[in-house]
C-alpha cells in the first residue's frame, strides 16, 4: 500500500512539474544545481530517554532542481557513536555508521500554491529516499566480531520534511530545518525488520545551509518565460505613420518632377523678342540665355538666343548691346557674383569670336543674384538688350 501511494505521488509530481515547465524559461543541464551541508542529532525512535540518547550527525548533499516542484539529489550522512554501540567491543570509532542516499524532494508550496517565478521566503518540502548504510566494525573478537561475519551493510529508507527559508534578493542561499525518520529495511527477516518497522528506525533532526548556483538565465532558480507584450496598437500607429510618410514622399517627388519639367522647358524655349516703339521709331531687342547650375558655358540649345543678337547687330551697324549676367541665390555669395560676371563674358566672347562682332559694341557686366523670375533656378541667365 505504501509503495502504491509513493508511486502515485511521484506520478502526480512529475505531471505537475511538466505542466509548470510550460511557463518557465529554458533550462540547461547545468542549471539549478545546489549543494549543502547540515548537522544535528539522531536517536533511536523507540528509546524512552529520547533526548538523553541523542548523538550527533552531520553530512553534505548535492542536488538538481528538475522543476520548481521536484528535486533529485544525493546526500551523505555520518553518525557519531550510536548509543547501542557504547559498550559493544565491535565498535570503537568516532564515526561508526554512514548512510548515502538518493533523495527525491517535492516542494509542497510550489506544488499546491504554484510557482511565481522566484522562491518564496518560506517553503515546506517533503522528501523520501533510499540509501546504503555502512557500519564500521572493529576486528576485536577473532572469528566473532570480524568484518567478514558482521552484517555491516544494510539498505535504508527515509521520510521527512524541510522547513526552508530562502534568503536574499537573489534567493541563492537557504537555511532549512529537516526532521526525518530513517528505517533499516533489510535486516534479518525473522525479526520482522525487513520492512518499515518502527523498532528498526531512528529519528533525526538537522539544520543545514544550501547554496544554489547561478544558471544560464542569470538567476539562481527557475524563472518564468517573459510574456511578449501586446504591441498591436503601436504597430498600427507606426504603419499609419509610415503610409503617411510614403504619401508625402510621393507628393514631393511629383512636385520635384513638375519643377524639373518647367526648368527644362524654360531652358529650351525659344527666345522672346520684345520690340518696343520709341519716339524715333527704332526697335529694340532683348534675348535671354540660360545656364546650368554653377556653369558659365553656353549649351548648344541656347546658341539660337545668341545668334539672334548677332544677326541684329550685323543688320544694324550702329546698334550696340548690353549683356547682364545673373546667378541664382543658392551657394556662396562671392562665388555667385563671379559666376554672374563669367556668364555675361561668355555671351560677349561668343559674339566676338564666332559672329565677328566688334568688342567695342558690346558691354558685359555681372549683376550678382538675379530676382527677375519667381523660381530661383530660372535666374541663372544672361540678358542681352540692344541699345541704339
Amino acid at each position: 500500500m505504501k509503495r502504491t501511494l509513493l508511486s502515485v505521488a511521484a506520478i502526480v509530481a512529475t505531471f505537475v512539474s511538466a505542466n509548470a515547465q510550460e511557463m518557465l524559461s529554458k533550462s540547461k543541464f547545468f542549471d539549478n544545481w545546489q549543494v549543502g551541508v547540515k548537522g544535528g542529532g539522531f536517536s533511536w525512535t523507540t528509546r524512552e530517554a529520547f533526548i538523553k540518547n541523542t548523538r550527533a550527525t552531520f553530512g553534505a548533499e548535492i542536488g538538481k532542481q528538475i522543476s520548481p516542484a521536484f528535486r533529485l539529489g544525493v546526500e551523505g550522512m555520518a553518525y557519531v557513536r550510536p548509543v547501542d554501540y557504547d559498550n559493544n567491543p565491535a565498535f570503537n570509532n568516532f564515526i561508526d555508521e554512514t548512510n548515502v542516499s538518493l533523495v527525491g524532494t517535492v516542494n509542497l508550496s510550489n506544488l499546491i500554491a504554484g510557482y511565481k517565478g522566484t522562491p518564496r521566503f518560506f517553503e515546506v518540502e517533503g522528501f523520501a529516499g533510499l540509501g546504503w548504510m555502512h557500519a564500521y566494525v572493529q576486528n576485536i573478537i577473532p572469528n566473532v566480531n570480524t568484518r567478514e561475519f558482521y552484517p555491516s551493510n544494510k539498505m535504508t529508507a527515509q521520510f521527512g520534511s524541510n522547513l526552508l527559508f530562502n534568503l536574499g534578493e537573489s534567493k541563492a542561499w537557504g537555511i532549512k530545518i529537516s526532521p526525518a525518520l530513517v528505517y533499516g529495511v533489510d535486516t534479518p527477516a525473522q525479526n520482522s525488520q525487513n520492512s518499515l518497522n518502527i523498532h528498526n528506525s531512528f529519528t533525526q533532526v538537522t539544520a543545514g545551509v544550501v547554496y544554489r548556483f547561478k544558471g544560464s538565465n542569470g538567476a539562481h532558480h527557475f524563472t518564468t518565460a517573459a510574456q511578449a507584450p501586446d504591441n498591436s496598437a503601436e504597430l498600427a500607429r507606426l504603419r499609419d505613420e509610415l503610409n503617411g510618410k510614403n504619401k508625402q514622399l510621393a507628393d514631393n517627388q511629383k512636385q520635384i518632377k513638375n519643377l524639373q519639367d518647367e526648368l527644362e522647358a524654360a531652358r529650351n524655349k525659344k527666345p522672346e523678342v520684345v520690340e518696343k516703339v520709341v519716339t524715333k521709331n527704332k526697335k529694340t531687342l532683348e534675348s535671354v540665355v540660360t545656364f546650368r547650375v554653377a556653369k558659365s558655358t553656353i549649351d548648344a540649345s541656347q546658341l539660337p538666343n545668341v545668334e539672334r543678337i548677332a544677326s541684329y547687330l550685323n543688320k544694324y551697324r550702329n546698334a550696340k548691346v548690353v549683356i547682364k549676367g545673373y546667378a541664382s541665390p543658392e551657394g556662396d555669395l562671392e562665388k555667385n557674383k563671379k559666376l554672374a560676371t563669367a556668364r555675361a563674358e561668355a555671351v560677349k566672347t561668343l559674339l566676338v569670336k564666332r559672329y565677328k562682332i566688334s568688342a567695342d559694341r558690346i558691354e558685359a557686366e555681372g549683376n550678382g543674384i538675379g530676382d527677375m523670375f519667381s523660381e530661383p533656378d530660372w535666374n541663372r541667365v544672361s540678358i542681352a538688350n540692344i541699345v541704339e
